[in-house]
């Protein structure tokens, strides 16, 4: 006798999407740790966020919106301190 259970294909959009918001939570609260010792980590990461750019080529690119969800990410941050 087989077994008739199939596992279902992965899909590699939902599972970047887990990924990510695995890795998020994981880096708000390493960040959110750090910060409560170190104040001034997030006026560092304020002030780099004029370096990030979106890396994707194309019509799809970015680069303000990429700084926006950074900006947030600090404000966010700046909120739990």
């Amino acid at each position: 006798m087989t077994d008739q259970t199939s596992t279902p294909t992965p899909d590699p959009i939902i599972d970047a999407r887990r990924r990510e918001m695995a890795i998020e939570h994981l880096l708000f609260g390493t960040i959110r740790f750090v910060a409560q010792r170190h104040p001034d980590l997030l006026d560092d990461l304020d002030r780099s966020v004029d370096h990030l750019w979106d890396r994707t080529h194309g019509d799809a690119r970015d680069d303000d919106a990429v700084r926006e969800i950074a900006r947030r990410f600090v404000k966010s941050l700046r909120a739990e301190t």
